[in-house]
C-alpha cells in the first residue's frame, strides 16, 4: 500500500496532529511538496501533501483562505501540512475553518519536525511500497511460470493469476471462445464479453481495452505478435490494477503468448512434418506415416477421417485454419493442417469438431452472403468469400489417395456452383445433368453437334431429333420410329447419315454416351 495521511499521522517520529478533515485520512499520498506561493496550483500534479508556513498568505481574510483551500482541493492536493512556531504559534482560525468547510485534511506540524523529515518519510514509504510491489510481481512471475511449465494447460496459470489480482481471469482462443476461466463461475462472465473480444481481435496485436461492468472492471489483452491475435486474456477486478497486479498480468500475457503462439521455427517444423506425413499417406504408406508422426497426431491416423481441400486468399485460408484448429483444440482432437501454396489440405476426424467447425464456417459465410441485411463493405465481404472447400467421404489411412481425389472433385464442383463447401457425398446424390451446365461442356457439345444442326438447317432431314429419340429408346428401332412417326427404315437411314457426317460409329458405347450428354447439355437453359 502507498503511504496515506493516516500512516503519516501515526508515524512515531513526525508527531503530526489532525486539525481538519479527519474523515479523509485514508487518502494515498503521492509526494510531499513545500511551497510558499500564494497560488501553487500550476505546479501541482495531484496527490500531493502540501507543506506551508503561510509566509505569503493573508491568513486573516476568511474569503481569501476559502479560495486558497478550494483551489488546492480542486487541483487534487490531498492534504495540507502547516508548520507552527515559524510565523504563527498556531494555525490561523480562518485556514482551519476553510479546511473544515472543504473537507481537506489539515495537519499541524510541530516546530521540532522539519519539512524534510516528512518528505523523507513519504519518499521512504513510497520506495518501500514499490519494492513490495516489485517483489510481489517477481514472486507472481515465478508462480505463473511454474504453472505454465506444469503441463496442465492454462487453467492452473489462470487460477494463480486470479488469486494474485484478487479477481478472475479467462482465456479466449482466436475465434473468441472461452477456453478456460478461473474461478469456474468466471466462465459465464467471460462469455458475455465475446463481442468485446471480437472487436479487440480486429486490431493488430498487441492491443488492449478496458470494459466497465456493474460489478467489476475488466481489462482485455490480445495475445500474439502477428497481424491477427491468436487469443485474448481477460482480467476482472473490483478496482484498477496496482503495480504488483500489473506485473502479474504482464507475466501472464507473456507466458500465454508463448504457449498459444509457438515459435516460428517450431511451427515451420511441424508444418514440414505434417506435409511429409500427408505425402506418405497419399503414396499408400500409412505405416511409415504413423512412424514419422509419432504422438504428434495421436489417434488421427487410426480413426476414420475426412480430407478437405480449400482454395482461396491467404487471409481466408488462415482464418479457416484457425477456425478448424480452435474447434479441434476445444474438443481435445488432433487435426492435420498442411498449407500448399494457395491451397490448404486438412485431415480431420470424421464427425469431429474440426469437420463441424468447417461446416459452420461455410454456413455462416453463405448465410451472410445471401442475407439482404449484410451491410459490410463489398471488399470485406468479397475477401471473406474468396474460399471454396471440397470435402471427401469418410476414409481410412489406406484410402488417403482416393479421399484426396474425392476432395478435389468436390472442390471443382464447389467452384462451378458458386458454393463455399461441397461434400463428396453430394456428388453421388441427385443427377449428373446439372454438372453439364459448364461453359467448357457446352462448347464441346455445340462443336460435336454442329454438323448435324447444319445438315438439318438445309431442310434435308431431322437428324438431331432422330438421334435423340433413338438414344432415348436405347437403340430400339421400332419404338424410336413410332415416337418420331416415321418408318424404321427411314430411321435407319438417318442414323447412317449421322455416322457419315460425324465420322463416328454409333456401335461404340462411348460415342453414344458422348452424343447423349451433348444433347442434354445443349438442351439445358
Amino acid at each position: 500500500m502507498p503511504p496515506t495521511l493516516a500512516s503519516l499521522v501515526h508515524h512515531s517520529t513526525l508527531k503530526l496532529t489532525v486539525r481538519a478533515g479527519e474523515g479523509r485520512l485514508d487518502t494515498p499520498v503521492r509526494w510531499a511538496h513545500v511551497s510558499e506561493l500564494a497560488d501553487p496550483v500550476p505546479y501541482m500534479e495531484g496527490g500531493e501533501l502540501l507543506l506551508i508556513t503561510a509566509m505569503t498568505l493573508d491568513t486573516d481574510d476568511q474569503e481569501s483562505m476559502r479560495r486558497y483551500v478550494r483551489r488546492l482541493a480542486k487541483a487534487g492536493v490531498v492534504g495540507l501540512g502547516f508548520a507552527v512556531g515559524v510565523h504563527y504559534d498556531d494555525i490561523p482560525p480562518a485556514l482551519v475553518a476553510a479546511a473544515e468547510e472543504e473537507g481537506l485534511p489539515l495537519l499541524e506540524v510541530p516546530r521540532r519536525t522539519p519539512f524534510l523529515a516528512i518528505s523523507k518519510a513519504v519518499s521512504a514509504a513510497i520506495a518501500a511500497d514499490q519494492y513490495r510491489s516489485v517483489t510481489a510481481g517477481f514472486e507472481a512471475q515465478r508462480e505463473l511460470t511454474r504453472a505454465a511449465l506444469g503441463g496442465d494447460g492454462p487453467g492452473d496459470l489462470l487460477a494463480r493469476l486470479a488469486v494474485h489480482v484478487n479477481g478472475w481471469a479467462a482465456l479466449y482462443d482466436a475465434a473468441g471462445t472461452v477456453v478456460a476461466a478461473a474461478p469456474e463461475w468466471a466462465a459465464r462472465r467471460a462469455a458475455r464479453l465475446t463481442p468485446d473480444v471480437a472487436r479487440l481481435g480486429e486490431r493488430p496485436a498487441p492491443a488492449s481495452a478496458v470494459v466497465g461492468g456493474s460489478d467489476d472492471r475488466v481489462e482485455l489483452q490480445s495475445l500474439g505478435t502477428g497481424r491477427r491475435p491468436h487469443g485474448a486474456l481477460a482480467v476482472g477486478t473490483g478496482a484498477p490494477l496496482g503495480t504488483a497486479e500489473r506485473y502479474a498480468v504482464h507475466s501472464a500475457i507473456a507466458l500465454l503468448t508463448l504457449t498459444t503462439e509457438r515459435s516460428r521455427a517450431l511451427r515451420a517444423a511441424e508444418d514440414r512434418l505434417g506435409a511429409a506425413v500427408l505425402r506418405m499417406l497419399l503414396a499408400g504408406e500409412p505405416d511409415h506415416a504413423r512412424a514419422v508422426a509419432g504422438d504428434l497426431y495421436n489417434g488421427l491416423l487410426d480413426a476414420p477421417y475426412r480430407l478437405l481441400i480449400a482454395e482461396g486468399t491467404s487471409a481466408a485460408l488462415q482464418e479457416l485454419a484457425e477456425s478448424l484448429e480452435a474447434g479441434a483444440s476445444r474438443a481435445g482432437e488432433m487435426v492435420l493442417v498442411v498449407p500448399e501454396g494457395e491451397r490448404l489440405v486438412v485431415l480431420a476426424t470424421d464427425g469431429g469438431a474440426a469437420v463441424t467447425a468447417c461446416t459452420a464456417y461455410a454456413g455462416e459465410i453463405e448465410a451472410r452472403r445471401d442475407s439482404p441485411a449484410d451491410t459490410r463493405a463489398p471488399a470485406a465481404a468479397g475477401e471473406e468469400e474468396q474460399v471454396v472447400i471440397g470435402q471427401s467421404a469418410p476414409a481410412g489411412t489406406i484410402a488417403a489417395a482416393s479421399a484426396y481425389r474425392q476432395a478435389e472433385q468436390a472442390l471443382s464442383v464447389a467452384r462451378r456452383r458458386g458454393r463455399i463447401l461441397v461434400e463428396h457425398e453430394e456428388l453421388a446424390a441427385g443427377s449428373v445433368v446439372p454438372l453439364l451446365a459448364d461453359d467448357a461442356v457446352r462448347a464441346f457439345a455445340d462443336g460435336m453437334l454442329r454438323p448435324l444442326h447444319e445438315h438439318d438447317a438445309t431442310g434435308r432431314g431431322d437428324l438431331v431429333a432422330s438421334l435423340r429419340a433413338w438414344l432415348a429408346h436405347h437403340g430400339q428401332w421400332d419404338a424410336a420410329a413410332a415416337d418420331l412417326g416415321v418408318h424404321r427404315h427411314t430411321l435407319r437411314y438417318r442414323m447412317r447419315r449421322v455416322e457419315e457426317i460425324l465420322g463416328r460409329s454409333l456401335d461404340d458405347p462411348d460415342v453414344r454416351m458422348e452424343l447423349w450428354l451433348a444433347l442434354k447439355a445443349t438442351s439445358m437453359p
